[in-house]
């Protein structure tokens, strides 16, 4: 069965040019396991693009490349898409599936390191919202998720934006501590808030690398796709 899609990310407003170039490049990756498919990458930034992609491509399955639902995939998002376009998957931070991959990821981490899972504090990193709790009950709801899967000894979660804040939730542990940023990208918060908070709090575990980049993920994108173009299910997080 043949199908378009659309993998839609935030992108960066100031340098539009650089999120438009990052998603392309994930919607070739997850093309590579779609050959029956059209994917194509867009950013929120990039002025007029998603208009026109989206009235070029009828029907398409919009895949937002967000951490959470919010006022970006619930009233932006559908608001700048053509009509006809849809239908509009999950977003990417509350797939079901992402949960198994990091638990998967920690577990590999840990046998890497010579670490054990249960003598291991899992820290969970994201971005959090002063306006909404969405974002940050999604972080807390992932982070749950990976430690049914992973089984540390203690996990906790640290935000740009609330409390507990990034430093307080790296503080106090050892060398066997691993951080995972809940985050799509390498940009912003991963490259300032987070490295800020590392020296501040003088953590000394591993830092992992943000579970967007995850190599897996264009292969998990692809299987959820794949998945609403072949079901009238309206996620397989059931």
């Amino acid at each position: 069965m043949s199908f378009d899609a659309l993998i839609v990310s935030h992108g960066q407003p100031s340098d539009p040019d650089v999120g438009e170039a990052e998603i392309a490049a994930l919607a070739a990756a997850v093309a590579a396991h779609l050959p029956e498919a059209r994917i194509d990458g867009v950013t929120l930034a990039a002025q007029g693009r998603i208009e026109a992609l989206s009235a070029n491509r009828p029907g398409a399955l919009i895949y937002p490349m967000f951490m959470a639902d919010g006022w970006f995939t619930q009233v932006q998002l559908p608001k700048r898409l053509a009509e006809g376009a849809g239908p509009q998957l999950v977003s990417f931070g509350l797939d079901c599936t992402l949960p198994m991959l990091a638990a998967d990821w920690l577990r590999q981490v840990c046998t890497d390191h010579g670490l054990e899972p249960d003598k291991t504090d899992l820290v969970v990193a994201g971005h959090g919202s002063g306006k909404s709790r969405r974002v940050s009950e999604a972080t807390r709801a992932f982070a749950d998720r990976v430690a049914e899967g992973f089984g540390p000894q203690s996990v906790r979660c640290g935000f740009v934006e609330e409390d507990p804040s990034l430093t307080d939730a790296l503080s106090g542990l050892g060398s066997n501590a691993i951080c995972l940023p809940f985050f799509a990208a390498r940009r912003g918060h991963v490259l300032e808030d987070l490295p800020e908070a590392v020296d501040a709090s003088g953590f000394k575990g591993i830092m992992l690398d943000p579970i967007g980049l995850h190599p897996e993920v264009p292969r998990m994108i692809a299987g959820a796709l794949r998945w609403r173009a072949t079901t009238s299910d309206v996620s397989r997080c059931v």
